[in-house]
């Protein structure tokens, strides 16, 4: 009987080692030009915010900064925020989590 031969033995590629990742160029990344986009703010938004249009980035960098020096974050959760009078308007309800920000905010653009 005749024995088939073996095929040899592949071996593994090389791994790569942080000299050779550092070779490479690294990517720049590129910003979204959907949330570059300038928007209007609605009249509830352009008394937190201001009624300049701003791209959606700054709309809630500016919120965080109105939330923090208003002292609005929840002591006991920190990711909750509790709205004051004009907070109320756009959130609809008195408290709300950090997460649901920006879903709430999308309502308040143009």
């Amino acid at each position: 009987m005749a024995t088939a031969k073996k095929a040899p033995a592949k071996t593994a590629p090389a791994a790569k080692t942080p000299a050779t990742k550092a070779a490479a160029p690294a990517k720049k990344r590129t910003p979204n030009a959907a949330f570059m986009k300038a928007l209007t703010p609605s009249p509830a938004l352009a008394a937190v915010v201001g009624s300049a249009p701003l791209p959606r980035t700054e709309i809630i960098s500016k919120l965080w900064v109105y939330i923090k020096a208003n002292n609005l974050q929840d002591a006991a959760n920190k990711r909750n925020i509790n709205a004051d009078a004009k907070l109320k308007e756009l959130f609809g309800k008195p408290q709300v989590s950090m997460f649901e920000l920006a879903g709430l905010i999308g309502k308040h653009v143009k």
